[in-house]
C-alpha cells in the first residue's frame, strides 16, 4: 500500500515537472514571438541603408551606421514635433487624470445621489458613438480647431478609466473613513485631497499611463483638427517626413532616387525607435503601481 502511494507521488511529480516545463517552453515561445520584431526594429535602425533596403537586417545590425538617428535628430519638425508631443501627454495626462479622479470619486461612494444614473450615461458612450462629423463640429462651434485645446479636451476622460478608478475607490476607501471624517468636520474636497489622493497612488500611476501611452501614440486628432505645422506633434510630424522622402525623388536622377528611397526605409525604423523611447523609458518606473493598482481596480465591481 506504502509503495502505490509513493509511486502515485512519484507519478504526480512528474506530471506536474513535465506540465511546468511545457508552460514554461510555451512562454518562451511567446516571449521569442514578440521579442524579435523589437530587436528587429532597433537592429534595422542601426544599419546602413543599403543593407536595410537589401534585407540583410535578421538580428543584429548589419555595417553598424548612425545615418537613420542624424537624419531624424537634425530635423526641425521632429524636434519641434517632440517637444509638442511631450506638452501634450504631459498637459492632457494631468488634465485626464484630474477629471477622472474628481468624477470617478463620487460615483464610487453609496451617499452619492443618482450615481447609477449617471454610471448608465457613462457605459452608454461606450456602445454608442456619434462620430467624428459631430465631434468635429462640436470643436468647431467651440472655437478650439487648430488649438492646443483640440487635442487636450475632446478625449480628456476614458469611460473604461473611470470604471477602474471607481472600482478602485470602492475597494480601498470603506464608507466608516468616509463617515468618521464626517463626524470631524472634514469637507469633501478636503478628504480627497488629504486622504483619498495619498492612498491612491497605484491608480493614478495605472491611470497616467495609460492616458500618457493613448496620446503620445494619437495622431489621428492632430491630423483632423490641426492645420498650423508648429502645433504637430511628432506622430503627425513622421507621417509627414516619411510621406515627403518617398514623393521627393519624382525630379532626381536613379541613383539619387535610390540613395533617398533607402535613406526614408531606414528612417522608418529610426522614428519608430525614437517616438517609442519615452514610454519606454517611463514604464518601469510606473510598473509596481500598474500591477498593483490593475489588480486592485478590476478585481471588485
Amino acid at each position: 500500500m506504502k509503495k502505490t502511494k509513493k509511486s502515485n507521488r512519484v507519478r504526480d511529480s512528474l506530471s506536474d515537472r513535465i506540465f511546468v516545463g511545457g508552460i514554461y517552453v510555451f512562454l518562451v515561445v511567446i516571449l521569442l514571438i514578440v521579442l524579435y520584431p523589437l530587436v528587429y526594429i532597433v537592429s534595422s535602425s542601426f544599419s546602413s541603408p543599403e543593407a536595410v533596403t537589401a534585407g540583410k537586417v535578421w538580428l543584429w545590425p548589419v555595417d553598424f551606421s548612425l545615418a537613420g538617428y542624424k537624419e531624424v535628430l537634425t530635423n526641425s519638425n521632429v524636434l519641434r514635433g517632440f517637444m509638442n508631443s511631450i506638452f501634450y501627454t504631459t498637459a492632457y495626462t494631468f488634465i485626464a487624470v484630474t477629471l477622472t479622479v474628481i468624477f470617478a470619486y463620487p460615483l464610487s461612494r453609496k451617499s452619492f445621489y443618482g450615481r447609477n444614473f449617471l454610471m448608465f450615461f457613462i457605459i452608454f458612450t461606450m456602445l454608442f458613438y456619434g462620430g467624428l462629423i459631430p465631434e468635429y463640429l462640436v470643436v468647431q462651434q467651440l472655437g478650439m480647431l487648430d488649438t492646443v485645446w483640440a487635442i487636450l479636451i475632446p478625449k480628456a476622460m476614458a469611460v473604461w478609466q473611470i470604471i477602474i478608478a471607481r472600482t478602485f475607490f470602492q475597494s480601498t476607501v470603506p464608507e466608516e473613513l468616509v463617515e468618521a471624517s464626517e463626524m470631524d468636520g472634514c469637507s469633501s474636497l478636503r478628504f480627497l485631497w488629504s486622504v483619498v489622493i495619498p492612498i491612491s497612488k497605484p491608480i493614478i500611476a495605472v491611470l497616467a499611463l495609460m492616458y500618457a501611452v493613448f496620446q503620445w501614440n494619437s495622431y489621428f486628432d492632430a491630423m483632423i483638427f490641426l492645420k498650423s505645422e508648429e502645433l504637430f506633434p511628432l506622430q503627425l510630424h513622421l507621417r509627414e517626413i516619411l510621406i515627403t522622402q518617398t514623393q521627393s525623388g519624382a525630379s532626381m536622377d536613379v541613383g539619387e532616387q535610390m540613395e533617398r528611397n533607402q535613406l526614408a526605409n531606414l528612417m522608418r525604423y529610426s522614428l519608430i525607435v525614437v517616438s517609442s523611447l519615452p514610454v519606454l523609458i517611463i514604464y518601469p518606473f510606473a510598473q509596481k503601481y500598474f500591477v498593483q493598482g490593475m489588480l486592485i481596480g478590476s478585481v471588485k465591481g
